[in-house]
């Protein structure tokens, strides 16, 4: 196996962080986010767009991504993560594409997060990197980034759907702290207390 390097994400990874942000938000969610007029392919160029973006929450500037190596960019995992008190400032961006792009307003969308916590927004690692413990290095990167910006708490929504993953949160310390829903699926919100 190559040696994995988790550091901080480049502009120039945009195209496959958001490759991966996808597969982490699900293509059934993504879809729904495009509507009946759009494809994925669609939904994929907004996400790279949001990726280049300063302003985002998807930003590359709130991303860790594992690679291959520390010269590489081949891409292999990806976190997102931000100050869940900014959610509103920086799904604005989200909001616009989507308006522009698809036509539809998601102006009245559902908080994920809220001040108090960094969020986890996205975790994915590709397919053929699974089970070599990338994800739990980036979720450990991002309790780090936590504990030294000084956050209460770090976390993070799971789909319902999706007990392997909540199995692993859990297992590194992540609690249940209640149910949401987002992208159209019912999630479950868990949090890594800090403080």
């Amino acid at each position: 196996m190559n040696h994995i390097v988790i550091r901080k994400a480049e502009k120039h990874h945009a195209r496959q962080i958001a490759t991966l942000v996808m597969e982490a938000m699900n293509h059934d969610c993504c879809q729904w986010f495009a509507g009946p007029e759009h494809t994925l392919d669609d939904f994929h160029q907004l996400m790279t767009r949001l990726v280049e973006r300063d302003d985002s929450q998807y930003s590359y500037h709130n991303t860790l991504v594992a690679a291959t190596d520390a010269a590489a960019d081949d891409i292999v995992g990806i976190l997102v993560s931000y100050d869940g008190a900014r959610l509103h400032q920086l799904r604005r961006a989200f909001i616009d594409e989507a308006l522009q792009a698809f036509g539809i307003d998601y102006s009245g969308m559902d908080d994920e997060t809220q001040a108090g916590e960094l969020y986890l927004d996205s975790l994915c690692v590709r397919s053929d990197f699974r089970h070599m413990g990338i994800a739990t290095a980036l979720l450990q990167a991002g309790i780090e980034r936590g504990r030294s910006e000084v956050f209460p708490a770090v976390g993070l929504l799971v789909d319902q759907g999706n007990p392997k993953a909540e199995h692993l949160y859990r297992s590194l310390g992540f609690s249940y702290v209640g149910d949401s829903n987002w992208g159209g699926h019912p999630m479950r919100h868990l949090v890594y207390m800090l403080k």
